[in-house]
Parts: C-alpha cells; structure tokens; sequence
C-alpha cells in the first residue's frame, strides 16, 4: 500500500531540491507536481518563498553568473530562461544589474575555442565557427566582432 503525501512531505522535498541549488519557482512547481498530482503546490511554494527559501531573483542572478562563465550569449542565456519559467522583466532587471559586454564576452570565447586553430579560414571553416557560435547564443555582429578581433590579444 503507497503512502499518502501530504504537505509536509512537499516541503520536505522542495528544501532537499533548494538545498542542492537554486531553483525558478516554475522549475520547482514541476518536480513537485510529479510526486503529487491531486495536491495542491501552491501553498508549498509560497511558504518557500515568503521564508525566503526560494526567490526567483536568485535563480536568475546565479544561472546568469553560471551561464556567462560557460561562454554563452545573451539569446541562450534568455531562451534558457524563459523556458524555466521566468518572468521576462526579472530577466530584464538581472541583464542590466550585471552589465555584461557581449562582444567581450564572444571575443574570449572565440580565442579561447580557436587560439591554436592551424586550419585555414576557408568558407567552410568559417560557417562552423559562426554556427559554434551562434548555437552558444552570440548574435551575428557579436560573432564578427570576435572574427574581426580575434587576432589581438584579450584584455
């Protein structure tokens, strides 16, 4: 015979997650739901958040700071977002208090991806490098920007 979850096994749950890292309001909503579909997670999650155990402002600011350390760009790093639930004006709010430089940031990825690249620059190289970085997130001028700079050495 399974034994019934109740709330307090949902909160249980939720602090192990939250113990192990931050996680969206969404997200957890998510796990939560798979372990008890005829409860009601609400409760739970707010409790969370007014306790301050779960706040989506530090999600977004840690997965930001994660993200940007990877070597991503800000199109991935706002696609990923949004698909973990976030509210697009905290997106907002996290990009603009870390004022990060875009192109820097393409700059060091490129040389660091291709700094010991000895293959020619033919067309077909090219289209990989700009679709590695593009798949990591870099608009096209942000990519340019690291082609047209990625002979001078990074600051």
């Amino acid at each position: 015979m399974a034994k019934e979850i109740t709330q307090k096994d949902l909160w249980n749950r939720a602090i192990g997650l939250l113990s192990r890292r931050e996680y969206s309001k969404a997200e957890l909503r998510n796990k939560l739901l798979l372990i008890s579909e005829n409860l009601d997670v609400e409760p739970v999650l707010h409790e969370l958040e007014t306790e301050g155990y779960q706040s989506d402002e530090r999600f977004v600011d840690s997965f930001l700071r994660m993200r940007i350390a990877q070597g991503h760009g800000l199109m991935r790093i706002r696609f990923d977002l949004k698909r973990k639930g976030v509210d697009e004006g905290l997106i907002e709010d996290a990009l603009v208090a870390n004022d990060v430089d875009w192109y820097e940031l393409a700059l060091a990825l490129y040389q660091r991806k291709y700094a010991l690249s000895s293959k020619p620059l033919d067309y077909k190289e090219r289209a990989k490098r700009v679709r590695f970085m593009s798949q990591r997130g870099f608009s096209f001028d942000e990519i340019h920007y690291a082609e047209s700079n990625a002979s001078e050495p990074v600051n």
